[in-house]
């Protein structure tokens, strides 16, 4: 899987070396960070700017691109032996998955599971996430009441962003938390809606009613965590 830019491979060389295979340069880079790459055993090749284009498909790759594995999804089984976790439905935007694994690693979410979808590749949000996704453990299901079934069965409460939820709920109470959200475009299927244990809002001024969810995210997971 390649990854690109200088602050994921950054990352990826400072915390995860063994995970790189090779590095491709694109142009010259200072000593500290050579001297990094060297440290890893990576292997070294030059490419021009043709090819760094075609690996990276167009995105700014800054001159330093690494080949790395692939990113192994964690089993659901093992995600809910957490306290908080954060379930993406039906969310497919990578920029917006990367913003929202990076934000929920720093604010200390325990990890993602992605659903609602047939399928997903993250490599492009391992660049918007800074790294964060290679750090934070992801799981997969297809199907989102699965998703709901084995998280209640784990004793966790699941909270659910609506526009008829509750924007002052006391999280205090819930030992093992998760929050659900859906789409930009259309928000959390019904029947999920329905399979929620509680429902809750972010109040908006100005008659506004629409947020990015990378930022609705980052709004409810700090509210969640502030109530502990």
């Amino acid at each position: 899987m390649i990854i690109y830019g200088k602050q994921p491979v950054l990352h990826l060389l400072e915390k995860h070396p063994k995970k790189v295979k090779e590095v491709f340069l694109n142009k010259e880079i200072d000593k500290a960070l050579f001297s990094k790459i060297t440290k890893t055993g990576a292997k070294i090749i030059r490419v021009d700017n043709k090819k760094a284009q075609a690996m990276a498909k167009n995105g700014n790759h800054q001159g330093i691109l690494a080949d790395i594995e692939e990113i192994e999804f964690t089993p659901i089984k093992e995600l809910v032996k957490n306290d908080f976790l954060l379930v993406l439905c039906g969310v497919t935007d990578i920029g917006n998955i990367g913003s929202i694994t990076r934000t929920a690693f720093a604010l200390g979410v325990d990890g993602i599971i992605l659903t609602g979808v047939n399928g997903i590749k993250l490599e492009g949000a391992v660049r918007t996430s800074s790294g964060a996704l290679l750090d934070l453990p992801i799981g997969f299901e297809k199907n989102p009441m699965e998703v709901v079934n084995q998280l209640k069965m784990s004793k966790f409460a699941s909270f659910g962003s609506s526009l008829d939820g509750d924007s002052k709920i006391d999280y205090s109470s819930y030992s093992k938390k998760a929050l659900f959200l859906g789409s930009e475009g259309e928000g959390l299927p019904k029947k999920v809606v329905r399979a929620m244990d509680r429902l809750t809002k972010i109040e908006m001024s100005n008659n506004f009613d629409s947020l990015n969810v990378s930022v609705a995210a980052g709004i409810l997971i700090d509210r969640m965590k502030s109530c502990n």
